[in-house]
């Protein structure tokens, strides 16, 4: 491995090697609450402010259950991250875990998958700001007449300028940005907060009584499709702050995981407060949709801006004098959420650098210890996504999906790092290891189910793409394949894999429909799934032994992926076309079963095809030395509670 030379003048000259030795360029200036404020601020953006609406609209009032098993699932989830960051901090996190245990191909796809939902949260921040400012100043025309798209140029253009400021605050360092975030945070605690008790204020009981339906008119099935669909799971998801800026923690062992779960039950009692109040306070009248049309409300007026909206129509002064209040918070959240996620978007970046999926030149840093080139391909990234979807409710789904596709790997890393590192000291050992792992990848593999045939179709055409990457550049560059092989395989797959997206109909379209003309569903799977199958062996076939070892670890994936997506298509959820649905071949709760025994298949074969990468090979060398196997007796005691222990019980070792 070759060394990194000394910063001069404040930048880095040439781009570290070593894996392990480019986490020591970052500043760890940060401690608990920093770590607490970061994922909290980016948990409460502008989820709170649309998925209240939205998940009424699929679910009705029995939506507040749906924020309790949204966050009963990222609990799952974040539990096994606790573990995993606790013994590797490293800025990046989720994006690097998967090539240590899984190698290249599986690093790619995974990567690929993190980068896409973390480069587009600034986007959709953006977009949500603008929104909310349209629903205060209509006359600027913001969002196009009836509906809730970013309108050409201003509301886009505005949404850029969000994309700006984000950029600045992100450039000016991690010092900067952690105070900033500190007092953002503070404000974004206290205003839902004050919503809350505001909405609350116009509460009516009768929107949870028969007069609409009863406590769940949906049925039961729109409840776990709301978590996914609606923005639930999309609220959460910046828990995940805290592990990606492990490497600029001080204590990262023992400040990440409190900082990660913190974070979680803070927010899971606020949103479902809100989901409540939101709930009670509806004025059917003032929306001028039939009493109990829950599924109106995603069309409506109110769409453009729930609480601001519900608050005037509740008639009194107060709540509308608070309401101007909220139009600014509906700015400042979001924004707040924006430039962090800018953070993780371009901490991605990095990461994947520093597996080598991506060029080294991203890792160069700039005079205020920040990855500029990382930045700037984030900025980019993000910015491509205002003319894909320029709606907030339009790329909520597919942020959710493209994320916690890659949160299966929680509970894969834990037993595969289990079974490769076993005596690794880990400050945060899980309890139960087996059950709680396969829990939080059966948790993540519902979500992803939940998403719905609609969403999960542009995922798995967005994020297999990314093949193309492993076979033009790393595997090459690796020596895993000739180059020219790598080339003519890469371009044969992004070939097919055009003509199959396009011949399919459903993907970069407007409407539900499929184009008139292209293939029956049938034909469209059978396609898909031979070219993933097909690109995979022939991979492997070309590669040489190192290359195979790489590529034989990501079957589960590919079996995951391809299994889940049919069922998506056939289940309870099924598909949309012109707002109906095909009667479904699996039905509710069937369904979740098939899902559930997916992901327990795809867990246990993934953590099975686990296996020392090169990567993990050298962290082995730089860890194992002087570390014991125990945990930090701190955060042992932290888990008793979990496991039913008393005080005084010795903790048994699992």
């Amino acid at each position: 491995m070759t060394a990194m030379a000394e910063p001069t003048g404040g930048r880095v000259e040439t781009p570290v090697a070593s894996y392990e030795a480019t986490d020591l360029k970052l500043r760890k200036t940060m401690g608990l609450t920093q770590l607490t404020a970061l994922s909290l601020g980016a948990i409460i953006g502008s989820g709170w402010l649309f998925a209240v609406l939205s998940a009424d609209s699929t679910a009705g009032p029995a939506s507040l259950f749906s924020w309790l098993i949204g966050g009963v699932c990222v609990l799952f989830i974040a539990f096994t991250y606790m573990e995993i960051s606790g013994m590797l901090p490293r800025s990046g996190a989720l994006s690097r875990y998967p090539q240590l245990t899984h190698g290249g191909y599986t690093g790619m796809l995974l990567g690929w998958a993190y980068l896409l939902s973390a480069a587009t949260v600034p986007t959709i921040e953006a977009e949500a700001s603008v929104t909310y400012l349209n629903a205060k100043f209509p006359t600027l025309g913001l969002i196009s007449p009836n509906s809730t798209i970013l309108s050409w140029p201003k509301g886009i253009m505005l949404g850029y300028g969000f994309m700006l400021v984000f950029f600045l605050l992100n450039f000016l360092g991690i010092r900067f940005l952690s105070e900033v975030n500190r007092w953002v945070v503070l404000w974004k605690l206290v205003i839902p907060t004050l919503t809350f008790i505001f909405v609350f204020a116009a509460f009516r009981g009768s929107n949870y009584g028969s007069a609409v339906g009863g406590i769940a008119p949906m049925g039961a099935s729109p409840i776990f499709e709301a978590v996914a669909t609606t923005g639930i799971v999309f609220s959460f998801l910046g828990f995940r702050q805290a592990l990606e800026y492990a490497g600029e923690a001080r204590r990262p062992q023992r400040d990440v995981p409190r900082a990660t779960i913190l974070s979680v039950l803070i927010a899971v009692v606020l949103y479902t407060l809100l989901q409540i109040a939101f709930t009670g306070a509806i004025r059917w009248g003032n929306i001028g949709i039939k009493v109990g049309n829950w599924s109106g409300l995603s069309t409506s007026s109110w769409a453009s801006g729930p609480f601001y909206r519900e608050l005037h129509a509740a008639g009194l002064g107060f709540l509308a004098a608070f309401a101007a209040l909220l139009i600014w918070d509906a700015v400042i959240s979001p924004a707040g959420t924006g430039f962090v996620y800018m953070g993780t978007g371009t901490r991605t970046f990095y990461g994947l650098s520093v597996q080598r999926l991506f060029p080294p030149g991203l890792q160069v840093m700039s005079r205020f210890g920040i990855p500029w080139a990382s930045l700037l391909a984030a900025v980019f990234v993000g910015g491509l996504f205002f003319v894909r979807q320029p709606s907030w409710y339009g790329l909520v789904g597919f942020i959710t999906s493209t994320t916690v596709l890659t949160y299966i790997m929680g509970g894969a890393g834990v037993m595969s790092l289990r079974r490769l590192a076993p005596n690794w000291r880990r400050p945060v050992r899980l309890p139960y290891p087996w059950l709680l792992s396969a829990l939080s990848f059966v948790a993540a593999t519902e979500v992803v189910y939940w998403s719905t045939f609609n969403t999960l179709v542009e995922v798995m055409t967005f994020v297999f793409i990314s093949i193309v990457l492993y076979l033009m550049y790393y595997a090459p560059a690796k020596g895993f394949l000739a180059p020219s092989q790598g080339l003519t395989l890469g371009l044969v797959f992004m070939a097919a894999w055009v003509w199959i997206a396009a011949k399919g109909g459903w993907v970069l379209r407007t409407g539900t429909l499929p184009v008139h003309g292209s293939w029956t569903f049938g034909t469209y799977f059978t396609a898909f799934a031979l070219a993933l199958v097909l690109v995979t062996a022939a991979t492997w076939l070309l590669s040489n032994e190192a290359g195979r070892k790489h590529v034989q670890a990501s079957w589960w994936f590919i079996f995951f992926s391809i299994s889940l997506f049919l069922l998506s298509y056939y289940g309870s959820l099924g598909v949309n076309l012109e707002n109906s649905k095909i009667a479904p071949t699996v039905r509710f709760p069937w369904d979740y079963l098939v899902a559930a025994a997916i992901g327990l298949i795809s867990f246990f074969w993934a953590v099975h095809s686990s296996f020392e990468t090169e990567e993990l090979h050298e962290l082995h060398e730089s860890l194992s030395e002087g570390r014991s196997a125990g945990p930090e007796p701190e955060m042992e005691e932290a888990w008793k509670p979990l496991r039913g222990e008393v005080e005084g019980e010795a903790a048994t070792a699992t």
